[in-house]
């Protein structure tokens, strides 16, 4: 049985040679983080991507369809969304978008 996760990690890959970041766990999801930052996940039990993103991109991306609210246990995370669709390209563009967002802090 293939790990729900395992997507996420081959595309963490290049993203884990990058100065700073790390794997490290979020509320009990696997995710990376920069320089102490969390900026992406993929939900256990889904494989779900997760991404922190400025909140006009996440609306952006709700309205498109794209991506979900992410909302755990009922509280929005307004920067965070839930990007469902296994798209590597499309993964891998926002993992780098949000590895960008919250470097810039």
């Amino acid at each position: 049985m293939q790990e729900t996760t395992d997507f996420f990690w081959s595309l963490a890959t290049s993203l884990l040679s990058e100065d700073g970041v790390e794997r490290s766990m979020m509320m009990g999801f696997p995710c990376l983080r920069v320089n102490g930052h969390f900026f992406c996940s993929a939900d256990p039990k889904t494989g779900d991507l997760l991404v922190k993103l400025s909140r006009e991109e996440v609306q952006q991306l709700i309205l498109k369809n794209e991506g979900r609210p992410f909302a755990p246990a009922g509280k929005t995370f307004r920067e965070w969304v839930v990007i469902p669709e296994r798209d590597a390209a499309v993964w891998a563009t926002l993992m780098e978008k949000a590895r960008a967002f919250v470097l810039q802090d």
